[in-house]
């Protein structure tokens, strides 16, 4: 594995052309985050239960994500799959602007690409969980991910008014395009990238004896166990809220496209501001501490955007609020609890690991995704929005009393040994 030097990471190569592939299609992503729900809102009319499974439909691959990443443990050289799950939602998203063009488009479209799409983006990072270490060393993992996440918060920044202006001007199908344009890009910019393929593993065990090792590994990891209760219940009541957002910016907000990708915009410095903070808020409050403040601001900011009311000015400002300080506290959850994960995975492990957490914490995505629409339809949406902010609160309950909250950065961190 390749060794950087203790400088900058922005004068490695190999870094700064992976870290182009993934700002460009995180950026390309924002759009599609936004196209999609106003494809099925505006063209297609659809109930919020309707869009509740749409965003359901995104996330439902994760659960199976603890056989694609057993899977992906046994290949050596994870770049071939990085780079055939890109190709892979390139033509996929490519279906919809064709489908409108032909007058062809319906929800059951938007609810396959959205499988399939989601499919190939479990694929990319159930590899990348192995391909991150191979690319970094150690004592970067905390300044990667902190750049990593940055360049995401910035996507977030450009993307949805991006977005939002070319929906306006081309149609949200047309929108769809830039994105798959992204993925072509990153796919290129992986290919050039020359890394050591991990170390072989022999196991002649079965797949699924591999992926029952994988979460059994998950499960019994004081660290990873801890984390994953902790991230699982952010993102069930994150998800509840993210399914109507749109909805209930253009609807009850009664918002442009325009105006609500600006909005999100304006908010996502937020996130850019939270991945350069994280790092020094990480030294001076500790890792733990900072994670769980996270946990706990993260899913209450969304009750800023279900009080808004009042001109427009105001109603924006308050979604942009909500989504900036979201964004912040985010990032000082992410960065140093993605960072205190790679540190405590042994090198075997990383893909299946990396599939068991995201089989339960992204698979409960759909499940909070259908509840939010149904709820949506039932009691309000607005209502549903404060379910979410308060329910969301309790995430940190899993840290009470795990080592996570003690830990106040990597050193000293090590896997611990496979039975």
């Amino acid at each position: 594995m390749k060794t950087l030097t203790p400088t900058s990471l922005w004068r490695d190569r190999q870094f700064r052309t992976f870290w182009s592939a993934q700002g460009v299609s995180e950026f390309g992503d924002r759009i599609s985050e936004l196209a999609l729900p106003l494809i099925a809102v505006t063209l297609l009319d659809a109930s919020p239960s309707q869009v509740g499974f749409l965003t359901a439909a995104v996330w439902l691959p994760n659960l199976a994500s603890l056989f694609i990443g057993t899977w992906v443990d046994k290949r050596r050289d994870k770049r071939p799959l990085m780079i055939a799950a890109d190709l892979s939602r390139t033509i996929v998203l490519l279906s919809l602007p064709a489908a409108y063009w032909l007058d062809l488009l319906t929800l059951g479209q938007l609810y396959a690409v959205a499988i399939l799409a989601g499919t190939a983006h479990v694929l990319f990072n159930t590899a990348y969980a192995s391909f991150f270490v191979r690319l970094v060393s150690r004592d970067h993992f905390l300044e990667a991910n902190s750049k990593l996440s940055a360049t995401r918060s910035i996507s977030f920044m450009g993307g949805p008014a991006l977005g939002g202006l070319l929906v306006q001007w081309l149609s949200a199908p047309v929108a769809i395009v830039v994105d798959a344009l992204t993925f072509v890009f990153s796919a290129v910019q992986v290919s050039r990238l020359k890394t050591a393929p991990a170390e072989a593993d022999e196991s002649e065990d079965s797949l699924l004896r591999r992926a029952r090792e994988g979460m059994r590994y998950l499960l019994r990891h004081p660290y990873l166990r801890s984390s994953l209760g902790c991230a699982t219940t952010v993102n069930f009541f994150n998800l509840i809220s993210t399914a109507l957002l749109v909805l209930f910016a253009s609807r009850n907000l009664d918002l442009s496209a325009g105006t609500i990708g600006i909005a999100f915009g304006i908010g996502a410095s937020g996130g850019l501001l939270g991945a350069l903070a994280a790092t020094p808020l990480t030294r001076l409050l500790g890792a733990g501490r900072l994670i769980a403040l996270g946990a706990v601001i993260f899913p209450a900011s969304i009750a800023i955007a279900a009080f808004a009311s009042g001109p427009v000015w105001v109603r924006a400002g308050a979604l942009a609020a909500a989504e900036f300080i979201g964004a912040f506290a985010v990032m000082c959850f992410d960065v140093p609890l993605n960072s205190l994960q790679a540190a405590v995975i042994h090198e075997h492990m990383r893909s299946r690991v990396a599939g068991a957490f995201s089989s339960i914490n992204y698979g409960v995505r759909p499940l909070g995704a259908i509840i939010g629409g149904l709820l949506g339809t039932w009691i309000g949406v607005r209502e549903t929005l404060l379910i979410s902010a308060t329910g969301g609160i309790f995430a940190v309950l899993w840290l009470i009393g795990s080592p996570i909250l003690t830990t106040r950065d990597l050193e000293g961190l090590e896997p611990p040994p496979l039975d």
